[in-house]
């Protein structure tokens, strides 16, 4: 027996639109695939959430389905359409004749076993073939889209570039376009599951996930670096090489520099598709050894006495 389609949803026969929607609604939140991977039952329900909402939302098909149940898609497929003739305005006790047999067109008698064997009889259904007795063949349907989180490095998401991985034992390659993020979705075409009966193959959808970098960040269209710098290159200043997504780039450290002095690389960021790129911060982080010697901790005692500063003056709780 089919499921009815109102207990699908979890509504009254009564239901208004609105009711229809946030009930839709609140399945397809619940048993989405991305909230349910791998989960087939979560998928099943998810489908037929959606078929349910497909039919219901539709005043004329909700109106189809009312009066005829599941077989309204038979009607449907049949060509019939409400108030153009056809089936509307006919009593289909006298079709049926009360499950007794109703008259054919050339005088003899057509038995019907209920509801069911009339579309069999009218469409073919049972028998394989429709008016004037030519085959009827179902349509091919597309496979189904399969979804898989594919996780990639910082610089492929920022570059761009091939990658590869298997996928039901199957190596599979694909091309990053430059500047995806997590959350970001490639789409390959016929890759996904096979159709049922003879036609596209479905797509697969790649999910992806950028892995976090031990140095860089990204924010945006911009990235972030934090720098470890040595005391004499805070005091002192230097020059220093600093790897970017488009080479290497020499960054000038001015003198007395403290830790969380942020240093803009203008355009070393994220590229954009229409070749403009944001920007690389560089966050200067002085690191202290972690152990001196002895003449050393007097250098930085006279260092400390010739250089005395107020850090902490208004420090309040």
């Amino acid at each position: 027996m089919a499921e009815d389609l109102y207990q699908t949803l979890g509504v009254g026969r009564d239901a208004s639109k609105d009711e229809i929607k946030k009930a839709h609604r609140k399945l397809a939140l619940k048993y989405h695939p991305d909230k349910n991977p791998d989960d087939k039952v979560a998928s099943e329900k998810f489908k037929r959430a959606q078929e349910a909402y497909d039919v219901l939302s539709d005043e004329e098909k909700r109106a189809a389905y009312d009066r005829y149940g599941a077989d309204f898609e038979k009607i449907r497929s049949s060509g019939y359409q409400p108030g153009a003739g056809g089936f509307d305005g006919l009593d289909l006790d006298q079709i049926f004749g009360g499950g007794r047999g109703g008259r054919g067109g050339g005088g003899g008698q057509t038995q019907f076993d209920g509801f069911s064997d009339f579309f069999e009889q009218m469409m073919g259904g049972g028998r394989g073939r429709g008016a004037g007795g030519h085959q009827r063949h179902a349509p091919p349907q597309k496979g189904g889209n399969t979804r898989h989180e594919l996780e990639i490095p910082l610089q492929t998401a920022v570059q761009g570039g091939k990658t590869e991985f298997y996928l039901s034992e199957e190596k599979i390659s694909v091309n990053i376009p430059a500047g995806v993020e997590t959350g970001s979705k490639i789409r390959l075409r016929d890759r996904g599951q096979p159709s049922p009966n003879g036609g596209a193959n479905g797509d697969l959808i790649l999910l992806i996930k950028v892995s976090e970098h031990p140095f860089f960040r990204r924010t945006g269209r911009n990235l972030e670096l934090s720098l470890p710098v040595s005391i004499g290159e805070a005091v002192l200043g230097a020059k220093i090489d600093i790897p970017t997504p488009s080479g290497t780039v020499a960054l000038s450290i001015p003198a007395n520099s403290s830790s969380g002095r942020r240093l803009r690389l203008k355009g070393q960021g994220v590229k954009q598709r229409d070749g403009s790129a944001g920007d690389l911060f560089v966050v200067l982080q002085i690191d202290v050894p972690k152990e001196t010697d002895e003449e050393s901790q007097k250098l930085i005692e006279q260092f400390d006495a010739r250089n005395s500063v107020t850090l902490r003056d208004g420090l309040l709780f």
